[in-house]
C-alpha cells in the first residue's frame, strides 16, 4: 500500500533516499525549474541538495510530496505556486491564461518502482496538496509517449500524459507533438 504525504520537514530523509546518489535527480534535486541562467550553471548539485533540503525542512509550505511503500520511500513529486518556478514562468511550453496556478514540475520513481502506479498517486497527492493551500487549479507540462516513439525514461521527469489523464487532468494546448500543457481543477 503507497502513501503518500507532503514532504514537510521530517520527509527530507525519505525525499533524499528517492533522489539517490547518482543520475539527474541526485543532480538537480528538483532545482532546474527554479534557478535560471547562470543561477542554474553556477550551481552544483550540493548547492542543490542543500536548497531541496531547505525547502523542505524550513519552508512556508511543503515544495512536494513523498510516496513510500511500507518504511521504504518509491517516489517524488515537485508541485507549488507557478511564481515559484522562475524557469515555467519563461517557458513558451507552461504558456497560461492561469498565472495563479500551481504546477507539477517533476516526478522521480526509482528504478526497481516503476510502472506500479507510483506516479499516480503522486498526482493526487500533488492535487490534494494543492487542494490544501487552495490552489485554484494545478498545471503540468507532460510528455505525450504516443506521438514521441520510444522515450529514455530520464525524459519522462515531467510525467506521462497518461498518468494526467487518468488523475482527471484535460488538454489545454501543445507546443510540439510531444510536450503538452494540462491541467485541473483543485
Amino acid at each position: 500500500m503507497v502513501n503518500v504525504r507532503p514532504a514537510g520537514p521530517d520527509a527530507w530523509p525519505d525525499v533524499a533516499t528517492v533522489m539517490g546518489e547518482r543520475g539527474d535527480p541526485a543532480r538537480c534535486f528538483c532545482q532546474y525549474f527554479r534557478l535560471r541562467g547562470k543561477a542554474w550553471s553556477g550551481s552544483s548539485p550540493e548547492t542543490h541538495r542543500d536548497s531541496l533540503q531547505a525547502q523542505i525542512r524550513n519552508g512556508e509550505r511543503p515544495p512536494g510530496v513523498v510516496a513510500c511503500d511500507g518504511d521504504a520511500p518509491v517516489g517524488w513529486c515537485a508541485v507549488g505556486p507557478r511564481t515559484s518556478y522562475p524557469r515555467v514562468v519563461a517557458s513558451p511550453n507552461w504558456r497560461t491564461d492561469h498565472p495563479d496556478a500551481w504546477v507539477i514540475t517533476c516526478f522521480v520513481v526509482p528504478v526497481g518502482h516503476r510502472r506500479q502506479g507510483i506516479a499516480g498517486e503522486l498526482v493526487r497527492g500533488a492535487l490534494d496538496l494543492a487542494r490544501s493551500y487552495d490552489a485554484p487549479v494545478v498545471e503540468a507540462c507532460a510528455v505525450d509517449t504516443t506521438t514521441a516513439g520510444r522515450i529514455p525514461s530520464a525524459d519522462l521527469y515531467r510525467g506521462p500524459l497518461s498518468v494526467y489523464l487518468d488523475a482527471g487532468f484535460t488538454e489545454v494546448s501543445r507546443t510540439s507533438p510531444q510536450w503538452v500543457l494540462v491541467r485541473s481543477a483543485v
